[in-house]
């Protein structure tokens, strides 16, 4: 980030918005990815999504102004959406028992695992040569993808409808209240265009909860909500998400900007925490098999609050590397967290809404990561220095994360038939 505001300019604000214009159009429109996939194919939806992930990551990797690369950003992030939940339905279809089901679950969050502890590395090293390359990178493991999928089968497709009130209100509502957070931090949220921007995000919701309880053909039919297990799997979801991207945020900003770090250098730091994500996924689901998916939700929590609170209260003379090994519990908390409630969610709903509901939980995902950095961010903008905005931020998130563990306790038999 320091790199590309080095070469195209642009100040907090704008840096909050090459992250969170990625993750506004991935939680924005990935419902109506649910939607899609369900209506030509999972298979279908998957290969678009990649395309169109390939060809706006190219745009990224040729912006010649931040602008540029933000509307890149953007069209990255409607790629994405395609991809996750049809990946989820892709392997939904192709695994009828659901102790095969979770444990290829767990694989492909470890997927995602390995990517993010090499990500930070790769990333900080080809930032030594050109920022740019970063996304050119996309191009061959894009190309990887679409190959393999031609030895998927074929999809089952079915006739749904789309909800263009539900998506245009979603897209206004969360595109209003992220500009509200970011830029009402930069110059102060008592202004008339804040101010207009969070009266068009709740007029938003509310046109956006009608369509949903009235409408023909919801994007999302309100019925997944009726289970006890989906609410607090998907409150969850949101707060874990808005912890780990406000953390990265902030803390890749810490390293370099408080600490002198390189790109490379930060890469590193981040590798504890990342790579042990990416060793422990496998070992996730056979301690949801042993004990349920009640214990490691509730316990990878408690360790995200302890990684949270660890950091905040560091002191400014520790060292480099101690900070670095103070984020192992979040990466830890996230990895016990994250596959058991995608496999809480799956389980809740019939196989042919598995496309929808997973758009449903990372929705839920992504909209955290984008209101924690907006929320981060703009906390370290109010602050009069960078480490009381970080302190602040942190033990804020922990607090959330708090009121998830409790809403965690109330589940119950979570391995039998939903409680309502």
């Amino acid at each position: 980030m320091p790199s590309i505001r080095e070469d195209l300019g642009g100040g907090l604000a704008g840096l909050q918005w090459v992250v969170t214009g990625y993750t506004l159009m991935f939680s924005a429109l990935i419902l109506f990815a649910g939607t899609f996939s369900e209506r030509i194919g999972a298979k279908r939806a998957y290969g678009a999504g990649t395309v169109l992930f390939v060809l706006a990551s190219a745009a990224c990797g040729l912006a010649p102004d931040l602008g540029t690369l933000i509307g890149a950003r953007f069209a990255q992030g409607l790629g994405a959406a395609l991809v996750t939940p049809t990946a989820l339905a892709i392997i939904r279809e192709a695994y009828t028992d659901a102790g095969a089901r979770a444990r290829a679950i767990a694989y492909w969050a470890m997927g995602g695992s390995i990517a993010a502890a090499a990500g930070p590395i790769v990333g900080g090293a080809l930032t030594q040569v050109d920022w740019r390359i970063i996304f050119f990178l996309n191009l061959p493991v894009g190309a990887i993808a679409l190959l393999v999928l031609t030895r998927v089968g074929t999809s089952p497709r079915e006739a749904a409808p789309f909800d263009w009130t539900g998506q245009v209100t979603a897209v206004l509502g969360l595109a209003a209240l992220t500009y509200a957070i970011i830029e009402g931090g930069e110059g102060g949220y008592g202004r008339p265009t804040i101010l207009t921007a969070f009266a068009v995000a709740v007029l938003a919701l509310v046109v956006f909860l009608l369509a949903q309880s009235r409408g023909r053909h919801p994007m999302v039919p309100l019925e997944l909500f009726r289970s006890t297990r989906v609410i607090v799997a998907l409150a969850a979801a949101f707060i874990g998400m808005s912890a780990f991207y406000g953390v990265v945020f902030v803390q890749s900003l810490y390293f370099q900007q408080v600490r002198g770090e390189s790109a490379f250098s930060t890469g590193l730091l981040f590798l504890p925490m990342t790579a042990l994500v990416a060793a422990i996924s496998p070992v996730v689901s056979r301690v949801a098999a042993h004990y349920g998916l009640r214990v490691p939700i509730i316990g990878g929590q408690i360790v995200l609050v302890a990684g949270l609170i660890a950091l905040a209260c560091v002191p400014a003379s520790t060292p480099t590397w101690v900070v670095a090994v103070l984020m192992v519990p979040l990466g830890l908390g996230g990895s016990f967290t994250v596959p058991p409630l995608t496999t809480l969610v799956i389980d809740s709903v019939p196989a042919r809404r598995a496309g929808t509901a997973s758009g449903v939980l990372n929705l839920s995902r992504q909209m955290g990561g984008s209101l924690g950095v907006a929320a981060v961010g703009s906390v370290l903008a109010v602050q009069a220095t960078f480490m009381t905005g970080l302190r602040i931020g942190l033990i804020a998130l922990a607090a959330l994360v708090v009121v998830t563990i409790v809403a965690s306790l109330t589940l119950r038999d979570v391995d039998g038939p939903a409680a309502h």
